[in-house]
């Protein structure tokens, strides 16, 4: 019998139906579940563990965010919106306990804030909306209660996020990418695109790569693959069902991984981007003291921003995109004809190989 795994919500959907439920218990009754749109254009519904005003402007609520099957650290912890009614008839968000707060540079949130990323905003802007009163405005505040003891358990100290969790994700729903029981039902993607009759795919490693995918580089939805972390078994897959061309697209962060020989993406597997981006980059040119900001950057988008102050961004993206080109193709033994597209979250290229530079594959995906 096929086994089939559960899907999660990400810690944004939930922060977005404890907002909306905590604003229906002030204007009406308490809930114990709420329907949300997300950014994928579905609306879901979220059950919420409680919610209750207490008082005549404010309102709270919580929801258990449930990370399907997915490794989370962030499975069942308790997410708490409070909402206070105003009349300046504007949505403001804050970060309250538990949240972190940002002290690097190099992510979505500027230095200073709390943790809480663009999209989550977004989704709990929308769902507080779709039951605000006319001409009045709400402040929410975000809290995980437990969620400073939670941290400890994620990159987010290392990121510069201190004194509790990050409130993140893209499209409301975790997919449970990074279970090994999970690469065999990446495999299908490669098997719909050949039937669609597609000989060139792209292969991403999550939804940043697929976002741009489609709206950069024009996709089609069944001429892409996500990969997960799995890189590599997904190339040896393609391999294996006769895959003839592969347009490997993704995110700065995941690609330049490939350089180093690291084929599973998952930082707990390994991890070498700034070892990669600074030493490409000493090799196309830069001083020590960029060589130096590279090799302590807090993620690779501010590698990048390192790069673009030493203009330095496309020779050495375009010399990491040459490796790892390299490697993907000593990976599938050159069976598979390989382009290299490194892009930025917000889908600028950074760097090309050769292939990709010439042909341009994305202009001709049938």
């Amino acid at each position: 019998m096929a086994r089939f795994l559960k899907y999660g919500i990400t810690t944004g959907a939930s922060a977005a139906a404890a907002s909306k439920a905590a604003l229906i218990a002030l204007l009406e009754k308490p809930v114990d579940r709420v329907v949300i749109p997300t950014p994928i254009g579905l609306r879901f519904e979220v059950s919420v563990k409680s919610s209750r005003k207490l008082d005549a402007y404010t309102a709270e609520a919580t929801v258990v965010k449930d990370a399907g099957q997915d490794i989370d650290a962030t499975d069942k912890m308790e997410i708490t919106a409070i909402v206070k009614l105003t009349e300046d008839g504007k949505i403001t968000i804050k970060s309250g306990v538990g949240i972190g707060k940002v002290t690097k540079p190099g992510l979505q949130v500027p230095i200073g804030e709390g943790a809480i990323n663009p999209v989550p905003k977004t989704m709990i802007t929308e769902a507080v909306r779709e039951v605000m009163p006319a001409g009045k405005g709400v402040e929410v505040t975000i809290c995980a209660p437990e969620g400073a003891n939670i941290a400890k358990k994620t990159m987010n100290a290392k990121l510069g996020i201190l004194g509790g969790v990050s409130i993140l994700g893209t499209t409301g729903v975790v997919k449970p990418l990074s279970l090994e029981a999970c690469r065999r039902s990446l495999v299908p993607q490669i098997d719909v695109a050949l039937a669609r009759g597609y000989k060139r795919v792209f292969f991403v490693p999550g939804n940043i790569g697929e976002r741009i995918a489609k709206q950069q580089f024009n996709a089609p939805e069944d001429a892409i693959v996500q990969t997960g972390d799995f890189v590599g078994y997904m190339l040896d897959k393609a391999v294996e069902k006769g895959v003839k061309e592969i347009i490997l697209l993704g995110h700065s962060g995941k690609l330049v991984k490939l350089a180093a020989n690291i084929f599973n993406t998952h930082h707990k597997v390994g991890d070498a981007r700034n070892e990669v981006i600074a030493s490409y980059a000493g090799a196309v040119g830069a001083d020590q003291k960029t060589i130096n900001a590279l090799l302590v950057a807090n993620t690779s988008d501010e590698g990048t921003e390192i790069l673009k102050g030493a203009n330095l961004v496309e020779a050495t993206y375009d010399r990491i995109a040459e490796r790892v080109h390299q490697r993907v193709s000593d990976r599938v033994e050159t069976k598979i004809k390989i382009n290299v597209v490194i892009v930025s979250m917000d889908g600028k290229v950074l760097g090309m190989d050769q292939n990709a530079r010439s042909d341009k594959p994305w202009l001709k995906l049938t």
